[in-house]
């Protein structure tokens, strides 16, 4: 069934993602974005970490391939790097870079504006689809039962169907549900004190040996730093040092002291060495915070929220834009199966999305729990699955099939049920 009217509030990966799904169900659909949008590869002011290193998960990369055919492909022909994550990633954990495996799954990694640029063009392409750019939503308008819109800053109503929160971590969706009288979702928030700094260097073919990305991970919680090399189209290196706690540099001085200390002597020689082609930048993100809709006992009508509006992960573990994605392609399905934009559809969507996010989540805030001063709720069993996670990357160390499954459950295409198997466990613990 065709509806007539939907609003997408923010023109954000997962705004846009969310305008392809409606776009098949929806005569009109409407992307609200406070920014105006250039396209040229500049990062937009509205994603202060737009210039940072950004990695699409492996399941992201598929759901975005699902909403947008081809768009991996023509990034690669832009001039993003292509390479398969066990073979051309040197991971670097626990005072090793770790062995070689080859996974059979493929990674492209482009910057963020190049990324946001192709799907930018490729919605604007899409019949009845209308970007609004240089607007800002000021409120959601409906009564007691449903949402019907959105007020505009200038006082202008927009009427809709449905409207998509893709509003971000910063978002006022709480604050306007709260106002036309809907409850609000109980907020899950861990303070982690996470930032990063991020520089772009003339990307050399022996930078790295014969890898072609390099990421290095603390052993919690005596060590605090990470770093991470991503080769970007234009010949580029986009190279992100940061850490938890405050555990990051702020300046050049800092920068370069960061990379000398990590394991991999990689980022250390591309920051020593290596051309610089930008100046340095520095992003916060001090809080982890999910919004938890799917506990809601009534959901409005006509409501919905991907991406960061739902879960706002630390940024480290590379999630966020990948569950934007899959979060789209649920949609896209839900709208198949449902005759109206009823509470019903809102509420079968939240259960959805609670799933997309509950994975990442979990292995997220394990990890950042690993260290004494991160403050929220503890998740049940913490210490039981950092214990069991350590083994298990301990032996994709010395295991190729340990390895190759923890990579599958990395990229979210995977079931992490399969690392604890009976013969997954056995395998975990036999190694040494």
């Amino acid at each position: 069934m065709r509806h007539e009217s939907a609003v997408v509030i923010g023109g954000s990966l997962a705004g846009l993602a969310a305008a392809r799904a409606l776009a098949g169900h929806f005569e009109r659909v409407v992307v609200i974005e406070r920014d105006e949008l250039a396209d040229d590869t500049e990062p937009r002011r509205g994603v202060p970490q737009g210039g940072h290193g950004h990695v699409l998960l492996v399941a992201g990369q598929r759901a975005l391939d699902a909403l947008f055919p081809g768009l991996m492909a023509e990034l690669v022909a832009a001039g993003a790097a292509e390479f398969d994550p066990g073979l051309g990633l040197a991971f670097s954990r626990f005072g090793a870079i770790w062995p070689r495996v080859r996974t059979e799954l493929r990674l492209v990694t482009a910057s963020r504006p190049l990324l946001e640029r192709a799907v930018r063009r490729r919605v604007r392409a899409l019949a009845g689809v209308e970007l609004r750019t240089g607007v800002a939503v000021a409120a959601l308008v409906g009564d007691g039962e449903r949402i019907a819109g959105v007020r505009l800053d200038d006082d202008t109503v927009l009427a809709a169907d449905l409207v998509a929160d893709c509003s971000g971590r910063g978002g006022r969706s709480q604050q306007w549900l709260r106002d036309l009288g809907h409850p609000v979702p109980h907020v899950t928030e861990m303070k982690i004190g996470v930032g990063y700094a991020t520089r772009l260097y003339r990307r050399r073919p022996d930078d790295l040996g014969d890898a072609r990305a390099a990421f290095a991970l603390p052993d919690p919680p005596a060590q605090l730093r990470a770093g991470l090399a991503l080769p970007v189209e234009g010949d580029r290196w986009v190279v992100s040092l940061g850490g938890w706690h405050n555990a990051f540099p702020r300046d050049e001085t800092a920068f370069a002291a960061h990379a000398a200390a990590l394991p991999h002597p990689g980022l250390a020689s591309i920051v020593a060495d290596g051309e610089a082609l930008s100046d340095l930048t520095v992003c916060t993100l001090p809080v982890s915070r999910r919004r938890h809709f799917e506990r809601l006992r009534g959901v409005p009508a006509g409501y919905l929220a991907l991406g960061d509006a739902v879960c706002s992960f630390n940024p480290i573990y590379g999630q966020g834009m990948t569950c934007a994605a899959v979060e789209a392609v649920e949609l896209g399905d839900l709208l198949e199966r449902h005759t109206a934009v009823t509470a019903a559809l809102s509420l079968d969507y939240f259960r959805r999305a609670a799933r997309i996010v509950a994975t990442p989540w979990r292995f997220a805030s394990g990890g950042d729990f690993a260290y004494p001063q991160t403050e929220g709720a503890r998740p049940l069993g913490a210490g039981l699955l950092n214990a069991y996670a350590r083994r298990v990357q301990l032996a994709s160390m010395r295991n190729p099939d340990v390895r190759r499954v923890f990579t599958s459950v990395q990229h979210l295409i995977m079931d992490p049920a399969a690392l604890t198997s009976p013969a997954m466990i056995a395998k975990v613990l036999r190694t040494r």
